[in-house]
């Protein structure tokens, strides 16, 4: 495992780079993302993947690993943000540069399909990284939750961050309390990662999942693969996230996600909260992979470590 490596703060006037790391994405949204970066004080790059397609890609594979290296060796680019997710992220992790990524530290953000260049890029680098909304698929719409726009003021600001009910309701499933680094993510991603050289490390972390239109027994094959791979078990402690609209549809006769949730994370006797607006949600609230934090079921509280360098 590298050592923790944390990007400097974004300041008024910094430019970022606007990437699709995976699928291609709505450009009306886009642009709207683009508006509000400016109105934040950020200048905006755009690049080129955003006007590739090839299928459901932005671009070859080459070319998106290619925009990737170039915006983190760019010295313009203090920030890089995925404009959206989609699919194709995994497929790119082999074609990064790491040492490129480790000697220029900045800001990376986005979820969802990015969860898989999370994973691969802390564990890889040590950088700590940003698990939150993304351009395209949150700014972009229409209809903005306050706390989803709260998250760029976070950027800019020197503090540690405290995750409590005044955000949404939560639930102790198993009690206790731990420390560790946050790692997670989506939870389809993070599966697709086992047995491969970016299989996610669990072990003394606190584990973070979330996960949008999958059915409860979907869910259950998941959980229990991660199980059987002793990612729960390597875990300090779980934070179950947003499953958005992942009740059961083609199996009416289903488990509740919450019996799925006992059978292979609350069994584990890890604690466990749930409840978090973290995913594919509104609010969308950010976490940094790699930041240290405490899970405290007695207090209801995630509190996480100021996650960029102090200069």
């Amino acid at each position: 495992m590298a050592a923790v490596i944390k990007p400097e703060r974004l300041k008024q006037g910094d430019t970022i780079a606007v990437v699709a790391p995976a699928s291609w994405p709505d450009h009306n949204n886009a642009l709207k993302a683009e508006e509000f970066l400016n109105k934040s004080g950020f200048k905006v790059k755009f690049g080129n993947s955003l006007t590739r397609k090839k299928g459901y890609l932005a671009g070859t594979d080459q070319e998106r690993a290619e925009e990737m290296q170039e915006m983190f060796a760019d010295e313009e680019v203090k920030g890089i943000f995925s404009v959206c997710g989609g699919y194709g992220s995994a497929r790119i992790a082999p074609l990064l540069d790491y040492e490129v990524i480790r000697n220029n530290p900045k800001v990376f953000w986005g979820y969802s399909d990015i969860t898989f260049l999370h994973i691969s890029i802390f564990q890889k680098t040590g950088l700590v990284t940003f698990h939150g909304p993304m351009l395209s698929s949150d700014i972009g719409k229409e209809e903005v939750h306050p706390l989803t726009y709260r998250n760029f003021d976070k950027l800019a600001e020197p503090a540690s961050f405290s995750y409590t009910e005044a955000i949404s309701p939560l639930k102790v499933l198993s009690p206790g309390r731990r420390e560790g680094k946050l790692i997670g993510g989506n939870l389809s991603l993070i599966v697709s990662g086992l047995g491969t050289p970016y299989e996610i490390d669990t072990k003394g972390k606190l584990l973070f999942i979330e996960e949008t239109d999958e059915e409860p027994y979907q869910i259950d094959r998941m959980l229990n693969q991660l199980k059987q791979a002793g990612k729960i078990k390597d875990s300090e402690g779980i934070l179950l996230c947003d499953f958005n609209d992942c009740g059961p549809k083609k199996r009416k006769e289903s488990l509740t996600l919450e019996e799925v949730f006992n059978d292979h994370i609350v069994s584990s006797g890890k604690p466990v909260i749930s409840g978090f607006k973290t995913g594919h949600c509104s609010p969308n609230i950010a976490f940094p992979v790699g930041a240290e934090a405490i899970l405290d079921t007695t207090r209801l509280t995630v509190e996480v470590e100021e996650p960029f360098s102090i200069s």
